[in-house]
């Protein structure tokens, strides 16, 4: 029978309260505590649902290993229910006026933020990352992207002039476990802005704050069926990506999963994004300010674990200055913080899956076994949950493992240049092509290696900065499209004369 409120607030509620762990003193937000249903329905029609299936499944907190909630599982049947309450829900969203979209969409951005703490401190549990990460940029990142298209809703034809832009239709979202809020406001609100409605679909392994989002979205009183979220594996998102319903797909993921979707969606006049894997190169010069370049590197591939798609993976130093970095990056690795994610003092989490460290392992063990050097930050782990040092590896060279293929955990691999043309010649031997880092004091320099870099992204004298007004995408098997900014906007419209959404 259908709910009008989530079992968090209902049945079988409980609190969790977290201090004292690991015997050190907690910080303010290991004291605060989030209510945690024991078992969360699918969101279908503004209303929380059982799943047709009849089955959920746990969800952990990967610092402890502890069952933090059972989660429901969709199957085909309660996908076909939440397209069709998004197709319900079309007509009339689609006719609302661009001003009236906007105040639901910068509702939802000010409850989110009212609710700033509770999401942070959810997102820290079930994903593992530290929670000044989830506090400082996650929610307050999401929140963002939900205040920044409300303010283009109403102004689509000024976005593209004379081109009578119209929303698609119902669009299926898949997002990844590694940013899970964040993802789901990346591609929610533009959808919404565009006068779109969704079926979402969250990574099964952090499902917890995109369900959370859901009651933001009722208390801000969202029609019924513009948004609704389906949970499940990847059967789930298989059926979804497959329903003849959708207008268009959007998936943040793996490269390998995305060529299946490509090929899932092929000939059925289905729009697409695809925003993949990626193996990120950081370029550093002689003539860079090395201690800004060590602090750039190191959020690079320490930030979130190193679960980050753009993550700057790859080290690439001119040689001059190879001995001097990696002296002050192993002296930086040191003061690393890895433990407790609710501490606020805390570096760097816990590695999101046991799947995930066991990826990490095999890929540095290959790097050993093939003659690299590891160098890696000496701190104590906690005996329980998913860990792993901040490592970094010498004597790398494009051939090895951990060079060519997606750690996607805190490991960095160094690698040497001497000039310019043989630094972009090492950047871009890679099938990724999401984004890259250059670090000189030359202006000049900066544009002609941007100019050169197969990447989307290109970042100078910094990493990893984010703005909903800046578009964010790949190429190569990194994917193609963008999200974010004017050209995120123009994914979820279609275009008078026939232009399709790029």
């Amino acid at each position: 029978m259908a709910k009008t409120k989530n079992e968090a607030t209902t049945e079988g509620a409980r609190e969790l309260t977290f201090g004292g762990v690991w015997n050190y003193a907690p910080s303010l937000e290991a004291v605060d505590h989030v209510t945690i249903a024991k078992r969360h329905d699918l969101f279908v029609g503004g209303e929380w649902v059982k799943p047709k299936s009849g089955q959920w499944f746990p969800t952990i907190d990967p610092a402890t290993e502890a069952v933090l909630s059972e989660v429901a599982q969709a199957n085909d049947k309660d996908v076909d229910a939440a397209v069709k309450a998004a197709a319900k829900a079309f007509p009339a969203w689609s006719r609302l006026s661009g001003e009236d979209r906007a105040r639901f969409l910068f509702r939802i951005a000010r409850i989110l933020l009212e609710r700033a703490r509770e999401f942070a401190v959810l997102e820290t549990l079930d994903n593992g990352k530290p929670i000044k990460e989830t506090r400082d940029v996650d929610v307050p990142l999401a929140a963002q992207h939900f205040f920044h298209h409300a303010g283009w809703a109403d102004k689509l034809d000024l976005l593209f002039p004379g081109q009578s832009p119209r929303p698609l239709g119902v669009v299926g979202q898949v997002i990844p476990w590694n940013f899970p809020l964040l993802m789901a406001a990346w591609t929610i609100a533009p959808a919404l802005a565009a006068g779109n409605t969704v079926v979402l679909k969250p990574a099964e392994t952090s499902p917890l704050t995109a369900l959370r989002l859901c009651e933001v979205f009722q208390q801000a009183g969202l029609p019924p069926g513009v948004v609704n979220v389906v949970t499940g594996d990847g059967k789930t998102g298989a059926a979804l990506v497959r329903h003849p319903g959708l207008a268009k797909v959007a998936f943040t993921g793996s490269t390998e999963v995305g060529k299946e979707i490509q090929r899932a969606v092929a000939g059925r006049m289905v729009e697409l994004t695809l925003e993949l894997g990626g193996k990120a190169a950081h370029l550093v010069f002689e003539d860079a300010a090395l201690d800004q370049a060590v602090e750039g590197v190191v959020r690079g591939i320490f930030f979130n674990q190193g679960h980050v798609c753009c993550a700057g993976s790859r080290l690439l130093v001119q040689e001059s200055v190879h001995d001097l970095l990696v002296e002050k990056l192993v002296r930086r690795m040191q003061r690393i913080r890895v433990g407790n994610p609710l501490d606020k003092n805390t570096d760097m989490g816990a590695i999101h899956s046991a799947a995930q460290l066991a990826r990490i392992r095999e890929l540095c063990d290959d790097g050993e076994q093939n003659g690299c050097t590891k160098l890696q930050a000496v701190c104590e782990l906690p005996s329980k949950g998913h860990w792993f040092p901040p490592t970094m590896f010498t004597g790398v060279s494009m051939s090895h493992r951990i060079a060519r293929e997606e750690v996607f955990g805190p490991v960095l691999s160094v690698l040497t240049f001497r000039t310019p043309e043989e630094a972009v010649e090492k950047a871009n031997n890679t099938s990724y092509g999401l984004s890259a880092g250059i670090w000189t004091d030359k202006g000049a320099r900066i544009l002609w290696l941007a100019e050169r870099m197969k990447a989307g992204v290109v970042w100078n004298n910094t990493f990893n900065r984010f703005d909903a007004a800046s578009p964010f995408g790949g190429m190569k098997e990194s994917g193609f499209g963008r999200e974010g900014g004017r050209q995120g906007m123009r994914a979820y419209v279609r275009l008078a004369g026939g232009l399709l959404p790029g």
